[in-house]
C-alpha cells in the first residue's frame, strides 16, 4: 500500500515538570490523501491527548519511502535515515546511485542502525546508509481503515 505522509506541527501550552507552562510545537507524522485529511486526522488524533487549546502550525510533505516500527517500548524516538541504492546500468555497466529516506523507529542510534538493517532484510538491493539522524518527531500516526460499519437496515 502507498503512503502519503504529512508532518503536522502542533502548537500548545504544555505543563512543564516544573509545573509552570510553556508554548511549545511538536511535529507528528500522518498517513492521509490530503493535507486537508491531515489536518483532520491530526486534530483528530490530539484532541483526547492535549487539554486546552491547540492549533496546527504547519504542514507540509515527509518525503519517507518507508517507515520501520518497532514493538518495543523503549523505542521511543524517529531517526530519519538515507539510504543509497546502487544498481548496474544493463547497458553501460555503470553503477547507478539512487537515494531515498526511511523512518526507523528505535531506541538510539545503535538501535537504529540495527533495526533499519533487520527492515532491509528482504530487499534484493545492495544499499549504504549515508547517514541517520535523530528527529524531533514525536508519534506516527498511520492510515487505519475503519471498523466495519453496520448495515443501514437489518439483514432479514
Amino acid at each position: 500500500m502507498m503512503h502519503t505522509w504529512f508532518e503536522c506541527k502542533i502548537r500548545y501550552e504544555k505543563t512543564m515538570e516544573n509545573g509552570m507552562n510553556k508554548k511549545v510545537t511538536e511535529p507528528y507524522l500522518v498517513d492521509a490523501l490530503s493535507f486537508t485529511e491531515a489536518e483532520a486526522r491530526i486534530i483528530e488524533e490530539m484532541t483526547p491527548y492535549i487539554s486546552g487549546e491547540f492549533t496546527v502550525s504547519d504542514i507540509k510533505r515527509a518525503n519517507y519511502s518507508e517507515l520501520f516500527f518497532a514493538e518495543d517500548t523503549a523505542a521511543d524516538r524517529w531517526f530519519k535515515c538515507k539510504l543509497t541504492f546502487i544498481t548496474l546500468d544493463e547497458k553501460s555497466g555503470a553503477e547507478k546511485k539512487t537515494s531515498t529516506n526511511v523512518l526507523v523507529q528505535a531506541s538510539d542510534l545503535r538501535d537504529g542502525v540495527k533495526k533499519l538493517d533487520e527492515g532491509m532484510k528482504g530487499s534484493m538491493a545492495d544499499y549504504i546508509i549515508s547517514s541517520i539522524a535523530e528527529t524531533a518527531i514525536m508519534d506516527v500516526y498511520p492510515y487505519s481503515a475503519e471498523p466495519d460499519v453496520k448495515p443501514e437496515f437489518p439483514q432479514a
